[in-house]
């Protein structure tokens, strides 16, 4: 008689959800969602039949050209050479050497240590924690600053009202927002389907119901964007349809509407900001003769001017707050809208009120406005970098083709580093950056490349060691995050699948051999560490005014939730009440609509107030003749950047197993494409294969393909060639938003489609590289 197999339920957390993970046996059978979650993502069960894909890594890998000639080896391979499986002891011997090498050879300064992606939601487990400690103790690394979400927002805020960072953790709530908003402006939309995640776990997914808790009360919403369904349909919002990159053509023509009309809060703009008289007359054309009015900003944005007119006088007569989302400034000159979105707010004179004022990323992530009470999480420590070398983050293909070249960034003249060695953990940058055959090329010029990865992901194919890395569900960790009130104890669920190991033992293995081993570990295994960081965040709790439970009940209890905050929180609300007292961190400590620093600079493409520079690829120009439809890349609907692509959910959206492209039925009809049909997408960077989708959710001159497909190009490992399954990357630009912020410009895109007729090669990213023994 057969004995039924147990079925148990395991508490975890993703940057999705918090789930149970629903184990029979030893196999992860289901996840479920977490009961007070009020609107789930839908990701989360990609996860199940992911965990124990065929394209995880079982064990240690090195590529087959550098095993028989190390670094000697023809870099070309990477990306398209078999891999050879090693014993840990010895892939982790090669992997010491290797960094020894390099370290006596060339310095600190030939490491690059990549972290970017996401890794784990757990606060112990996280990839870039233990990468920076490691190199860090190891003598240092050139790193990088700043984030592809919203790099020109950060560089170009602390110049305008303060840094980015602290900005998002005081961001006027949601319940606040219901209570006091009347009108709602949001440039590039309100996506929902972004605010499925936060930076280190979600416990419950606010933005929709805080959105409708605004409606439901009377705020009218209007958002800005070229796709309608940049906000749930149900809201009733209203679609302003807007050209890709003329965002701040447009904003300045509000400008021009509040100032001759009179409309404008001079008071406000007397008491707390600088700069507003030369901004006023570039915006009234007296320096270049162009008054930057609605009717000339109709012809840019295609959006017409009465409605531009309109929107400001609504705008000066309501409690408004304007937002707008990351993806406004990953463009060409992306600086100047977020800007922008400062200015209007202070023209209007309501920052620093209940529902009013200015938001940067309402929706792009689940934890923007979220009432919590926030306080500093311990994590583990990563030491001091002894190494100053720093790239901005999206520059990674220029740094590794353009060894000791300039580089001009926030007012700095930087040189590139010679990178010998890279070393990448919890991430994937061939999901991230752009251009992508660049990239491939990039790729070819370090001597050593080294990798920790769970999948056989682009990254990990063009690596030469690779290290098998563990899911979250296959470890014990604990989610601890500033935008959620939540904490999880997060159970181990299933054991390690093949030989994989946890990044901290990968790392610990590789500083026992290099002689730093108790430095890096402090004498702790994995439960010593959470233990730890638990104990940390109760005494820093205790500081901040309420109690966390003991390290035993949270454990037992597997869940506990932050009590409310003690106000509501209103953004710069300190900051109106007295300036004085409370001054910004900006050099005038005022809000900088004209900034000295930034004037000082020089730059051309980022002058000291914002203003209007015609993008290189838009519809407005010249390559629109040879290119005339703009790619929107966004972010995907069925999974979080590239995670989880071989997942049910995210396979599950595909079309002819390719990424979805959507395209209005006036373009389809041009081109004789109707739903269902593969697609090939082009410009002179690249092109890929997509799954059509005819819809009018995006405007005429509008196909929207979102990031995320796995890198499959017909040709492995090489600069060029169709890529087959749907990863706009190979058509995005990389150059920097701009001198200042050096942001991507992913969403500066031309492209043209044709439909696919005859034999179509198959999708082979979800399968594994070719594996031989020794």
């Amino acid at each position: 008689m057969s004995t039924a197999v147990q079925r148990r339920l395991i508490p975890t957390s993703t940057h999705w959800g918090t789930y149970y993970a629903e184990v029979e046996g030893d196999r992860l059978v289901a996840v479920h969602d977490y009961a007070k979650d009020p609107a789930p993502a839908i990701i989360g069960p990609g996860i199940v039949d992911a965990v124990t894909h065929e394209t995880r890594i079982g064990r240690p890998m090195i590529r087959k050209g550098w095993l028989e000639r190390r670094h000697h080896s023809d870099r070309s391979g990477r990306g398209r050479e078999p891999f050879v499986a090693v014993p840990w002891d010895e892939a982790l011997d090669m992997a010491a050497a290797e960094l020894d090498r390099i370290k006596s050879a060339h310095g600190n300064t030939a490491f690059y240590a990549g972290s970017y992606g996401w890794a784990s939601a757990g606060r112990f487990h996280h990839a870039n924690s233990h990468i920076h400690r490691f190199f860090n103790q190891f003598g240092g690394y050139v790193r990088h600053e700043g984030t592809y979400s919203y790099a020109a927002a950060q560089q170009i805020l602390p110049h305008v009202v303060g840094k980015l960072k602290p900005l998002l953790d005081q961001h006027t709530t949601w319940p606040v927002l219901a209570e006091h908003c009347e009108l709602l402006v949001s440039f590039g939309g309100m996506p929902v389907k972004n605010a499925q995640v936060t930076s280190g776990g979600v416990g419950r997914h606010t933005c929709y119901h805080g959105l409708k808790a605004c409606v439901d009360n009377g705020c009218e919403i209007v958002y800005l964007s070229p796709i309608r369904i940049d906000m749930p349909p149900d809201l009733g919002a209203e679609w302003i349809p807007v050209r890709p990159g003329s965002d701040a053509a447009l904003m300045l023509a509000l400008a021009h509407t509040l100032i001759v009309e009179g409309r404008h809060d001079a008071g406000f703009l007397d008491r707390y900001t600088v700069g507003f008289e030369r901004f006023r007359a570039y915006v009234l054309g007296e320096g270049d003769g162009q008054p930057k009015t609605a009717d000339w900003a109709a012809q840019l944005s295609g959006v017409p001017a009465d409605t531009i007119r309109d929107l400001a006088r609504r705008m000066a007569d309501s409690r408004t707050m304007i937002n707008s989302t990351w993806s406004m400034q990953r463009c060409e000159y992306g600086e100047q809208p977020i800007w922008l979105t400062v200015v209007l707010a202070a023209m209007l004179g309501q920052i620093g009120t209940p529902g009013g004022g200015f938001g940067i990323g309402y929706s792009s992530e689940n934890g923007v406005g979220n009432p919590v009470r926030y306080f500093h999480w311990p994590s583990v420590p990563q030491g001091e970098n002894p190494v100053k070398a720093v790239i901005p983050v999206a520059r990674v293909s220029d740094m590794l083709l353009n060894p000791g070249g300039p580089l001009q960034f926030d007012g700095q003249d930087l040189t590139y580093p010679d990178i010998r060695l890279v070393y990448w953990a919890g991430g994937n940058p061939f999901h991230h950056h752009q251009d992508l055959h660049k990239m491939v090329e990039a790729f070819r010029r370090p001597e050593t490349v080294i990798v920790n990865e769970i999948w056989w992901t682009a990254m990990a194919r063009h690596a030469d060691i690779v290290f098998p890395s563990t899911t979250a569900l296959e470890r014990n960790d604990i989610s601890i995050t500033h935008w959620e009130p939540l904490s999880v104890a997060m159970k181990q669920a299933i054991p390690r699948v093949g030989d994989s190991r946890p990044d901290y033992e990968i790392f610990t293995g590789l500083a026992q051999r290099l002689g730093f081993g108790e430095r890096y570990t402090e004498g702790r295994d994995e439960m010593d560490w959470i233990r730890h960081l638990w104990d940390q965040s109760r005494q820093r709790a205790a500081e901040a005014g309420f109690e966390l439970p003991d390290f035993e009940t949270f454990w037992e209890q597997e869940t506990f939730e932050l009590p409310d905050p003690e106000r509501p929180t209103i953004l710069l609300e300190g900051f109106r009440a007295d300036p004085e007292a409370n001054p910004l961190t900006t050099p005038s400590g005022r809000i900088e609509i004209f900034s000295e620093t930034v004037d000082g600079f020089g730059y051309d493409d980022c002058p000291g107030h914002p203003v209007w520079r015609e993008p290189e690829e838009w519809l407005g120009g010249k390559l629109a003749e040879t290119f005339p439809l703009h790619l929107m890349s966004n972010q995907p609907r069925t999974r979080l950047h590239s995670q989880l692509d071989p997942g049910s959910v995210s396979k599950g959206s595909k079309i002819a197993d390719r990424e979805p492209m959507t395209i209005h039925p006036d373009d389809a009809a041009k081109r004789g494409i109707k739903s269902g049909d593969v697609v090939r997408v082009w410009n002179d960077r690249g092109s890929c294969l997509a799954g059509a989708v005819v819809s009018d959710v995006v405007m005429p001159g509008i196909v929207q393909l979102s990031t995320g497909a796995w890198f499959d190009p017909e040709t492995p490992g090489r600069a060029g060639g169709l890529e087959k399954h749907g990863n706009p990357n190979v058509l995005t630009r990389d150059r920097g938003t701009s001198r200042l912020g050096q942001g991507p410009s992913a969403h500066s895109c031309l492209v043209e489609v044709a439909r696919v007729d005859g034999t179509i090669p198959p999708v082979t990213a979800h399968r594994p590289p070719e594996i031989v023994e020794r």
